[in-house]
Formats: C-alpha cells, sequence, structure tokens
C-alpha cells in the first residue's frame, strides 16, 4: 500500500498574518522566530502522526509564547530546597543572600542613583564606597577594592608583577581553584612568569630568599587552601617570616584567602579559618577572598590591603572589565554592614545555618516522620531519623563537617526517586545513601518541611 502523504503545517506567513491581526507586535523579526518555532514543532507532530492543528491554535501558540518571554520565572534559575546538607553547594548558587542585601540590590536596580557623580558638583565622581568603607573597617586594611569575584581579584592582583615579571609561589599551593581553572594558568594569563618554590608538602620561608634576593621575582603569591587539606609528613611557611623576607626584598605579598571569614569558624565548632585581619596584620600587602562563600552575600572578590596597591589595581584596564554592578555593589554592602552591626551570626543565611543546633534538627525530623508514618498518602512507617554530616562545602573549610540529622526512606529505585524530586513546583536536591533517599535538614529551612513530607509521595518504596 502506498502510504499517506504527510500533511504539511501552514506556512510561518499564514501564522503571523492571523497573530498580527490579534496583536500589536512592535518586533517583527522576534515574532517570526517564534513562529518559525512553533510551525518546526507542527511539522515534527504531523511526521509523528498526530492530527493537524488549526491555524488558530497555531497562532495563539505563538502568543503564548510571545507573552511567556516577559515571565520572571523563566529568566532565573528554578528555585529548589537544599537537602543535602551542603551549606555552600556550587551547584545551587553558594549563599542565599541576606534580606537586607536583597532589598538592597532590588532598590538599587530599580531607580537612577548616584553610583559615580559628586552629589556636590553634579560631576562624575568616585564610584559608591559603601562596601569598600566596611572592608576597611572590618579587616584594617588601608583601603579596599569590590570586584567580580575572587578569581577576578587574583588575575587583577597578580598584574601587579607587570608584563613579563615573576611570581613565587609554593609548589604545595599551586592548587586548581574551581572550573578546571589552576594558579599557573592565571599567573601565565596575567602576563608574568611563576617560579615554584619548595616541594608539594613541604614548603619553608627560607625557600622564598633566593628568586627574592636574586631580584628574579618582585610578588609572592600564598595561596590559602580553602579547598583541600594536605595531612601527615607536611609544613607550610609562616607567612610572617615570608613578608619579612619579601619586604626586605622589596617584593609585595598577595595572599588569596578563597573562602575568606569574617566571623571566627572556631567559634561554631569548627576549625579556624584566617580572618582578612590577621593575614594583613601578619604582614600580607593584599588580602583577597570572595563574598558568597563564607562572607554570605552576593558574588564578588573582595580585596584590602596597602592604599596605594589598592590605587594601582583600580587604575589597571583591567579593572573596568572586572567591576560588579550597582545591584551587585548594594547587595555587597548591605552584607558587610550587617557584619558592623555585630548581627551575621543572626542575619546572614550562611551563619544562621552553620548555627543551627542538631538538637533542633533531630525534633524537625522526627516531626517529619510522625507525620509521614500518620498520613493517608503516602501513609508509609518505613520513614527514620538518621544522624548526618553536613559540609561547608563552596571550597571552604575542607573536610570540615557539622553534626546534623534528617530522614532516611528505603527507595525502590533512589535515582529515579532523586530524579523525581528534583523536578515540579517544590523541586528537592536530596541525597542518596544506600538504596535510600536521605533529606538533610541543617540546609532545609523549617518552613519546608511539610513540603517533604508531602514530596515523599514520589519516593516509591522498595518491593516486598
Amino acid at each position: 500500500m502506498t502510504p499517506e502523504p504527510v500533511p504539511h503545517p501552514p506556512s510561518v506567513e499564514r501564522i503571523l498574518a492571523i497573530v498580527r491581526d490579534e496583536a500589536d507586535v512592535s518586533e517583527p523579526a522576534a515574532l517570526t522566530a517564534l513562529a518559525r518555532a512553533v510551525i518546526d514543532e507542527e511539522r515534527w507532530r504531523l511526521a509523528a502522526g498526530a492530527l493537524p492543528t488549526s491555524e488558530r491554535a497555531l497562532a495563539a501558540a505563538v502568543l503564548a509564547s510571545l507573552e511567556s518571554l516577559a515571565d520572571p520565572a523563566l529568566t532565573i534559575p528554578p528555585p529548589v530546597i537544599n537537602a543535602t546538607g551542603v551549606v555552600l553547594h556550587t551547584n545551587l548558587g553558594r549563599a542565599p543572600w541576606p534580606r537586607a542585601a536583597r532589598v538592597a540590590a532590588l532598590a538599587a536596580a530599580r531607580t537612577y542613583g548616584y553610583l559615580e557623580l559628586d552629589e556636590g558638583t553634579g560631576r562624575r565622581g568616585a564610584r559608591f564606597r559603601a562596601a569598600e568603607d566596611h572592608l576597611v573597617a572590618l579587616t584594617g586594611g588601608e583601603d579596599a577594592m569590590v570586584v567580580t569575584n575572587n578569581a577576578a581579584a587574583l588575575l587583577l592582583a597578580v598584574g601587579l608583577a607587570g608584563r613579563r615579571g615573576s611570581v613565587v609561589v609554593s609548589r604545595g599551593e599551586l592548587v586548581e581553584i574551581g572550573g578546571g581553572v589552576r594558579i599557573p594558568e592565571i599567573v601565565a594569563r596575567a602576563g608574568a612568569r611563576l617560579i615554584e618554590v619548595g616541594t608539594t608538602n613541604r614548603t619553608r620561608a627560607a625557600d622564598f630568599e633566593e628568586p627574592l634576593a636574586d631580584g628574579r621575582a618582585t610578588v609572592v603569591l600564598r595561596v590559602h587552601p580553602s579547598n583541600f587539606a594536605q595531612t601527615g609528613f607536611t609544613e607550610t611557611a609562616d607567612l610572617a617570616e615570608v613578608a619579612a623576607i619579601a619586604h626586605r626584598h622589596g617584593a609585595i605579598v598577595i595572599d588569596d584567602l578563597g573562602s575568606g571569614a569574617l566571623l571566627d569558624t572556631a567559634a561554631f565548632g569548627l576549625a579556624h579559618e584566617p580572618a582578612p585581619a590577621e593575614r594583613l596584620a601578619a604582614g600580607a600587602d593584599l588580602v583577597l577572598f570572595s563574598g558568597d562563600k563564607l562572607v554570605g552575600g552576593p558574588q564578588a572578590g573582595l580585596i584590602v590591603g596597602r592604599a596605594d596597591l589598592v590605587a594601582k589595581l583600580r587604575r589597571d584596564p583591567l579593572a573596568r572589565a572586572v567591576r560588579p554592578d550597582k545591584a551587585i555593589l548594594a547587595g555587597v554592602a548591605a552584607t558587610l554592614a550587617i557584619y558592623r552591626a555585630g548581627r551575621a551570626a543572626l542575619d546572614i543565611p550562611v551563619w544562621e545555618t552553620i548555627a543551627i543546633r542538631p538538637e533542633a534538627l533531630r525534633a524537625r525530623a522526627e516531626w517529619i516522620c510522625a507525620a509521614v508514618s500518620s498520613s493517608t498518602s503516602p501513609g508509609r512507617s518505613d520513614a527514620s531519623v538518621v544522624a548526618l554530616e553536613s559540609p561547608v562545602g563552596g571550597g571552604s573549610l575542607p573536610g570540615q563537617v557539622l553534626p546534623s540529622f534528617g530522614v532516611s526512606v528505603p527507595a525502590a529505585s533512589p535515582s529515579r526517586a532523586g530524579a523525581a524530586l528534583r523536578r515540579g513546583p517544590d523541586r528537592i536536591l536530596a541525597r542518596i545513601v544506600d538504596g535510600a533517599v536521605v533529606f538533610d535538614l541543617r540546609t532545609v529551612p523549617a518552613f519546608a518541611d511539610g513540603v517533604i513530607v508531602r514530596r515523599l509521595a514520589d519516593v516509591p518504596p522498595p518491593r516486598p
């Protein structure tokens, strides 16, 4: 038998004529692209044997696509409940912003403001400095600068060595900082040459003497191991000793702290993370750290230290390429203001999450298990309270974990259950552990416990 011919969809021009009769569209090129996409989809449906769609319905689909482009929900990453226990989850955007930062960024974005204008003269003036002023007050640095992220801060700072200048780094600190980017590549991209000293596991201050004494290097780069840990037969050069050698030979010391911390992590039961103020006091000329990790605010690179060096960084042509916009600056300033007000442990989500007492998490886990057991849907009694360990994550405090509690639910197919939980209007990212789906409550807001109870219907129990 001769197969039935596949019907053709209407032309793009025909659908556009109907659309123009029903809507006033000022961007014909955008409308044409949407119409083509709808016609392509219709062509695929017809080839698969579906019945033809009416021209008016196709036109309505084009208009619906046009309207959806203005939907804010389609222009932001889908929200998700983080039930992994990882406080700074890189794949989930790291630190949730404090409320003050969200409000400040929105206020800056919605109107004009004096970003680079002198109120008195009405002429161009210094760029908005609230964030920098907070950094100076919090760290004791002579001046400060905010750029887009810490990798940008490092690239800018290493450029102080000059084209074909040299930067000396311990071999134990030639790390990969994430995204496949490595310290030697950043140094090379800045146009400087890399001089390695010491060994992978042991570097002493004296190892820096030779390349500094003979003038080969003018910059010492220290890279704090914020995303890895070395154990065993190891030794790290003392910053104060290295700084003394560098300064004796006219070199500068750049200390990249990575995650950075403006609160004492030891007070939260974690290992001590060096603070920018400590590193400046120990002799570092510039200290670099992130704004969206342990600081707990918007993504930014924060630079503090000597005023003359910060001034050089501002004059670097690259500085314009890595400067943040007004909304980010406002969010960073609002976050840092919380620290100056002494409210960081209360008002910054990262520190609120780190500070939660394990017994409070256990009580919530017990409530969830009871609610699941008594519910008619899914009505299962195999949910159990489990003790867990929550990593800080985000390249911060490697190997350090916080005691936590959560809920474990056996699943017929944990991978499929995890995929189902990641979809839908109430997305949940959970752990898969030993054939069970596990919800670590340290990173789950208390108001979302009921969502977990409801979404457990998407976790089919194991077969008997």
